[in-house]
């Protein structure tokens, strides 16, 4: 028995960095605990949840039983349409009854990032805290999003609590808050359920991968800080040992092995369990409840992936973007598939050529600094830290707006800055300085995780949006999203795993910058086993396992390069420049 399965309180969540297994690990344990006669409600609030994926199921936004599983009811929250709905409660009442000036102006307000996080929240307290539809089961397993959504809905509660406490803010947070008003008592339950280990669980999930363990180690930090703290730790997808001689299956447990002897004392002293790898992926039935066994699945035919398709050297792409000059590479994709590490290799084969070369970050959880260990001539790197950027924000807005102000005035603006959505505008405002360095040097920008990417895209439409409206249709000027729009400027790069949940999160993300005007130039499909050429039997029924996926992102993708799963870890100028320059040639 698990140590995380061990006793279960009737809340369990599942966090940690994006692609370490959360989803797996949430349906495996609501499916474990259903087969032991236990009556399970699993929810996902993930922005683009796969429950219904791994199921094989179709799973929306109401209670729906999981077929060949008793006892077992699934949920997805869709922010978007939870978004809508909460929308359409503010303005349903006076529509009719306003002008459609009004109408399209409040609804406009309605339409940002705010107003998506609150009306997720809502939803997702409304399960924490109605105790009548809590009551009809044993468990509730939450299969939450990637590590940095993931805490900023978790710190919801106390963040729109105090501010409300403190006094609404201006337009530009009056139309969220215009529903929160009479909801402070459940606020405030949900909190306390979230804080009580007799009732909530929360286990953070990793890999064996340095990024991933730091990340929960910061996740944990910052849940202690509002008190919610992590009763377990798991690792997913290790390695089995003694599996085989063979040199990347070695190295690679080698690597993790290390991982897990150097956990953070803070990780150490939590309970800990370890899953192994398995040979398929995790979906349906049967891998799901495999996950949690010991048992490995029978396989009748070991088959390998077409070569051609996965010899697709990334050196191809970089040679393709140095011919332009100049110009934006936006390394896009779901967290956890190794977009720092993709952006980091261009940049360095861009800097290593003679370019000189801007790499920058906006991801809250980037780890640069990690993946980079020296400086490099013609590589400038930098980092769009939230924090920092959050409080140059408030201090522009206070000496500016705030100048002519009288002292009542001035706490009024304070007060409006410390909402939650002030961090969006900030990051965009140093965001949309680096899109422009890109007309005439090489700038590689490490986005953040799909959520905090497409809220990036969003803040980029509002003010282009807003631009158009100042300006004119008549006067000559280019916005940051115009500049995203342009494909002579602006190459967007689709990084995923050869796994089906990373592709299928970054064909939604394909699809939402369609939406916004924006082509995908390129994908990658990075750590594939199957482009290294393995030759022992587990690596290469994990190697089969990637033919699905790399066939799916083939059918997506204008250009194509594969990367593959490497002896040493892809850290430091060496490593980095070593996957920027080797093809892989057939075994």
């Amino acid at each position: 028995m698990y140590r995380f399965l061990s006793d279960p309180p009737q809340f369990l969540f599942f966090t940690g960095k994006g692609g370490v297994g959360k989803t797996s690990i949430a349906c495996a344990t609501a499916v474990h605990l259903a087969d032991q006669g236990k009556r399970v409600l699993l929810v996902s609030t993930d922005p683009a949840s796969n429950v219904g994926q791994v199921f094989g199921c179709q799973i929306g936004n109401t209670m729906t039983a999981v077929p060949d599983v008793l006892g077992l009811t699934a949920l997805e929250i869709d922010p978007q349409a939870a978004a809508e709905a909460y929308r359409e409660r503010i303005i349903g009442p006076v529509r009719g009854l306003l002008p459609e000036r009004e109408i399209a102006s409040i609804t406009e307000q309605l339409s940002g990032s705010c107003t998506t996080e609150v009306a997720s929240f809502d939803e997702f307290t409304a399960l924490l805290t109605d105790e009548h539809l809590i009551s009809g089961y044993d468990q509730v397993v939450f299969d939450t999003a990637p590590t940095g959504h993931t805490i900023r809905l978790l710190q919801l509660p106390g963040d729109w609590s105090q501010f409300l406490d403190a006094g609404k803010g201006d337009a530009s947070c009056l139309g969220p808050l215009a529903g929160l008003d009479k909801q402070r008592a459940t606020y405030a339950s949900a909190v306390a359920a979230l804080q009580d280990p007799q009732r909530t669980r929360l286990v953070l999930v990793a890999r064996a991968q340095a990024g991933a363990v730091n990340e929960i180690a910061r996740t944990k930090t910052e849940l202690d800080l509002i008190g919610i703290h992590a009763g377990n730790v798991v690792i997913n997808a290790v390695l089995p040992e003694n599996l085989t001689d063979e040199p990347l299956a070695i190295a690679v447990r080698l690597r993790e092995q290390q991982t897990l002897d150097s956990l953070p004392p803070s990780l150490a002293a939590l309970p800990l369990d370890l899953l192994d790898l398995k040979p398929m992926n995790v979906m349906g039935l049967a891998s799901l409840r495999a996950l949690l066994s010991s048992d490995a699945l029978a396989s009748d035919e070991l088959s390998t992936v077409h070569l051609d398709v996965v010899d697709r050297p990334l050196c191809d792409l970089i040679d393709e973007i140095e011919a332009g000059g100049h110009g934006l590479v936006m390394c896009m994709g779901k967290g956890g598939v190794g977009k720092t590490t993709i952006a980091a290799v261009i940049a360095i084969a861009l800097a290593e050529r003679g370019h000189p070369v801007h790499l920058t970050t906006t991801d809250p959880a980037a780890h640069l600094e990690q993946t980079l260990d020296g400086r490099i001539d013609n590589l400038r790197v930098t980092r769009i830290d939230p924090l920092q950027a959050t409080q140059e924000y408030r201090d522009h807005v206070m000496a500016t707006k705030g100048a002519h102000l009288d002292h009542a005035g001035r706490a009024n603006l304070a007060e409006d800055l410390l909402s939650p959505c002030t961090e969006e505008v900030a990051v965009f405002r140093q965001f949309s300085a680096v899109i422009r360095e890109g007309r005439k040097d090489f700038v590689i920008v490490d986005t953040a995780p799909t959520g905090h990417t497409l809220l990036l895209i969003d803040a980029a439409g509002s003010y282009h949006r807003d631009m158009v409206r100042q300006m004119g249709a008549t006067v000559d000027f280019k916005t940051p999203m115009m500049m995203l729009q342009d494909p002579t400027l602006t190459k967007v790069i689709l990084v995923t795993l050869p796994e089906q949940t990373p592709v299928l999160e970054a064909s939604i993300l394909q699809a939402d910058l369609e939406r916004a005007g924006i082509h995908p130039w390129a994908w990658v499909v990075n750590g594939s086993v199957a482009a290294a050429h393995p030759t022992s039997t587990f690596l290469r029924m994990r190697a089969a396992s990637e033919s699905g996926p790399i066939d799916d992102v083939q059918q997506r993708a204008d250009r194509l390069a594969v990367v593959p799963l490497q002896e040493v870890a892809p850290t430091g100028h060496a490593a980095l420049l070593r996957i920027a320059s080797v093809t892989v040639a057939p075994a």
